[in-house]
């Protein structure tokens, strides 16, 4: 068996990998940081840390993809990080259970919601590789970022795969630049929820550092590989990576 700093190395590059092109990281993370021995509130904390300090790789990695884009991500940043703060307090007041019965429901509809073709480009934006509107949201998506904020603090999971399923049905672009917002959305939640954790948490340094070092690679590497593939691979395979870890968190929770 692996010595358990390689195992989370290891797992953090795959989560990095994952997670920078697809929103899924805590597919590997959370479950490695579990195998090591960390019980699961531990575990979540722990998780969110690495995935703070390594969303700064996946940033970085998307900075082409970011070009033009600093309108729209103004926008929505302070929603996310608003939802940011609340799901952070939460874990730190509240049990994980009942939140981890519907995060199955959450993951699956929004796998579901990414097989449908995106909608065409709409008056004042471009399709493809040309530069995409603002993306005003409405009071539907103001509320949908802020609980997707909310649940990226609190727990985390595939909460890439709920906020580009909001993303693709406001903003009329590729799939490779309205990942690259979701970095930034998500770096930030994650980062407001990481100081709480860091200040009144329970946090295992010597998993999340060899977790955030592996993380730091993927989540670097991953955009320079999701700009090579077909836009409809790589919405479907998020999709599909998706609705599996949806049965996963599913068979998990009613253990």
């Amino acid at each position: 068996m692996l010595p358990d700093p390689v195992l989370l190395v290891l797992a953090g590059v795959g989560a990095g990998l994952s997670g920078s092109m697809a929103g899924l990281a805590s597919l590997f993370s959370y479950p490695a940081l579990l195998a090591v021995g960390l019980p699961p509130t531990v575990a979540n904390q722990t998780n969110t840390i690495a995935l703070a300090t390594a969303s700064i790789g996946s940033i970085v990695g998307s900075r082409p993809e970011l070009r033009g884009q600093r309108a729209r991500v103004l926008r929505l940043l302070p929603l996310t990080v608003l939802g940011g703060v609340i799901g952070g307090s939460l874990v730190l007041v509240t049990p994980s259970d009942t939140f981890a019965l519907i995060v199955p429901f959450l993951v699956g509809g929004a796998s579901l919601v990414l097989l449908r073709p995106p909608r065409p480009a709409e008056p004042g934006t471009a399709p493809a590789t040309g530069r995409a509107g603002t993306g005003r949201p409405g009071f539907a998506t103001v509320l949908g970022a802020i609980a997707i904020g909310v649940y990226s603090g609190y727990f985390g999971a595939a909460a890439g795969v709920l906020m580009l399923a909001l993303l693709t049905r406001l903003l009329a672009d590729t799939l490779v630049r309205v990942n690259a917002v979701k970095n930034v959305l998500l770096g930030a939640s994650n980062a407001v929820a990481a100081i709480g954790f860091i200040v009144l948490g329970d946090v295992v340094w010597s998993a999340a550092i060899p977790l955030a070092a592996g993380l730091l690679v993927g989540n670097y590497t991953g955009p320079a590989i999701a700009r090579r593939l077909p836009p409809v691979v790589l919405r479907v395979g998020i999709a599909v990576a998706g609705l599996v870890l949806a049965v996963v968190l599913f068979v998990d929770a009613v253990r």
